[in-house]
């Protein structure tokens, strides 16, 4: 993979705002298959910055990536995740084509390699006796078979690391037998490879994986994001959450059928994202207002009853959410999330580097006023480069 090594210094010569002391700074990180290597891109813009998570928590491939984050020290991360993106992109590292309409029949080609034959340290096509019982054979109850990724994750991760809570990790996965999410937190419990496996599991594709007798598919049936658990489960200290989403909420209607399909797997995707951000910011500016309100009684209410479960109610932290969303080129299709070329995956990474970059440049990063909401969000890879607070009109989410 090219060098990407490139100074975090702004081209404008303008430092950014420091990070408050003492905040706590978590990476949340979105499913999306192939396009998880934007979020690569992402934290090794990050290294080397005063930005770099203590937190990372991640559903599906945002899963993979941050547990080969927690999984090693840190002057080895971004090797470790450029040797998972170059061995999942092994199959085709021809260049790309320039010419617009080249570039889309070589994706489509791409993404017929990854659904025919699989990925290389991935996943594998599961034999026809698999996948229809011949032979007295149990039948499969997936299509692919995800055996060589548990080899690529106990080659790439350091568990016993992991479990050392140096870095905290979460990962997002759903309960089959009950629908409910869950989230295998190294806070709580010992990490494995079968959890990261399972926070993957997206079915028809993937076989749910078995732990302590339950069984578990991808997260993102669920929520996409885990950016609720974080936020639900921070510390007391004020929270700076970078969420790197893959899927964009807002688009251009579409004129074709492939611009349809690609839409509606944008909106399938990032619409849990708009749903947690949306109550997260009510949530948040309720606290804020029962707070003044608090501030405000007379002394001779102050002790009443209502007075006092109110109180347990007020949370003053503040919340700092940058949006990061992947806005892929034209030549992108709605299979994107499993087209794995070596081209595609170096271009996303790319983009990581540079979205990370702008949010370095930008000249109000984190510069709240007296007025800011509880609930703060930056969309700095907006053309405008503006910060809005959540549930503002122009808001991506």
């Amino acid at each position: 993979m090219a060098d990407r090594n490139k100074p975090q210094t702004s081209a404008r010569g303008k430092r950014p705002a420091p990070a408050p002391k003492q905040t706590e700074i978590a990476l949340v990180l979105q499913g999306g298959g192939a396009l998880g290597a934007y979020q690569a891109g992402v934290y090794e813009a990050l290294v080397g910055t005063q930005y770099c998570p203590h937190w990372v928590a991640g559903v599906s491939i945002g899963a993979i990536n941050a547990s080969i984050i927690a999984g090693n020290p840190q002057e080895r991360r971004v090797a470790r995740l450029r040797e998972f993106w170059e061995r999942v992109s092994s199959h085709l590292v021809l260049p790309a084509p320039e010419n617009n309409h080249s570039r889309v029949l070589f994706n489509m080609a791409s993404a017929a390699m990854a659904a025919s034959f699989g990925i290389p340290g991935f996943y594998r096509p599961r034999q026809s006796h698999e996948l229809f019982g011949w032979s007295l054979t149990p039948k499969a109850n997936s299509i692919y078979d995800t055996r060589p990724l548990r080899e690529t994750l106990e080659e790439l991760i350091d568990f016993d690391l992991i479990n050392e809570r140096k870095v905290r990790l979460s990962l997002g996965a759903v309960e089959v037998e009950t629908g409910n999410s869950v989230y295998f937190d190294n806070h709580h419990q010992t990490i494995g490879p079968e959890h990261v496996i399972a926070s993957g599991a997206l079915p028809p594709a993937f076989a749910p994986v078995e732990i302590d007798g339950k069984h578990y598919w991808d997260g993102g049936i669920v929520s996409n994001t885990p950016l609720q658990y974080v936020l639900d489960h921070r510390s007391t200290a004020p929270a700076l959450v970078l969420q790197v989403d893959l899927f964009s909420a807002r688009g251009d209607l579409p004129a074709d059928l492939p611009a349809t399909l690609v839409r509606h797997k944008d909106i399938l995707y990032s619409s849990r994202t708009r749903f947690n951000t949306d109550a997260i910011r009510q949530k948040a500016n309720i606290q804020k207002a029962v707070g003044e309100l608090l501030d405000a009684l007379p002394a001779e209410l102050a002790d009443h009853p209502a007075a006092k479960k109110l109180k347990a109610f007020h949370n003053p932290r503040e919340i700092n959410i940058v949006h990061l969303i992947y806005r892929p080129p034209a030549h992108h299709l709605d299979s994107k999330d499993y087209e794995f070329s070596r081209a595609s995956v170096e271009e996303r990474w790319a983009d990581g580097r540079r979205d990370v970059q702008l949010c370095i440049d930008h000249p109000d990063w984190l510069r709240r006023t007296e007025n800011s909401d509880a609930v703060v969000t930056y969309d700095l890879t907006n053309p405008n480069l503006s910060h809005t607070v959540i549930g503002v009109e122009s808001h991506e989410d």
